[in-house]
């Protein structure tokens, strides 16, 4: 195990030189995410039912558009810097509800910071989780989806507004 570790070292040190990159973290993350999907893979399986030969276009295009207002809540919002604050550092307020955040702490805490101030890092395990809530719940699921996309377009739809009103003042 030692030679392992060590190896681990050597190719850290190789990677990246001139920084320090928390690879150990990142491949702490990989298993991690590998675990879960498997439980979700085995929860599915459990179920003994059929899976559906393909997709639903509209629950394909909620779930993205679910995936991407509860990525950036989660990653970016900052009534939920709470959840964020154990493993990240307030930076500045960066738009509507949002704010910018850094890792911090060690290899464990450092990686987990970078997971949850990154909104694409976030949707592979949000993505995940509707993909198998789907298959488990899809009623449930997708009213859970449908409503975070309705936020989602409200979102939008303030955004829009606000240009505009902008855009008249000028």
């Amino acid at each position: 195990m030692r030679r392992v570790r060590e190896a681990f070292r050597r190719a850290s040190r190789a990677y990246s030189p001139q920084e320090e990159r928390r690879l150990g973290g990142h491949l702490g993350a990989v298993v991690a995410f590998g675990a879960y999907t498997a439980a979700w893979g085995a929860a599915v399986g459990v179920r003994k039912g059929k899976l559906p030969e393909r997709h639903d276009p509209l629950d394909v295009l909620f779930t993205a558009a679910a995936t991407f207002r509860l990525g950036r809540l989660l990653s970016k919002g900052s009534v939920t810097s709470p959840l964020r604050a154990p493993f990240t550092r307030y930076e500045k307020a960066t738009g509507p509800a949002e704010v910018s955040e850094s890792p911090r702490g060690g290899d464990v805490r450092s990686t987990v910071g970078e997971l949850v101030t990154c909104p694409f890092c976030l949707s592979v395990w949000l993505t995940t989780t509707l993909a198998g809530a789907h298959l488990l719940w899809p009623r449930a699921t997708r009213t859970v989806t449908g409503g975070l996309t309705a936020l989602a377009v409200a979102d939008a739809m303030q955004l829009g507004y606000d240009c505009l009103v902008q855009k008249n003042a000028e």
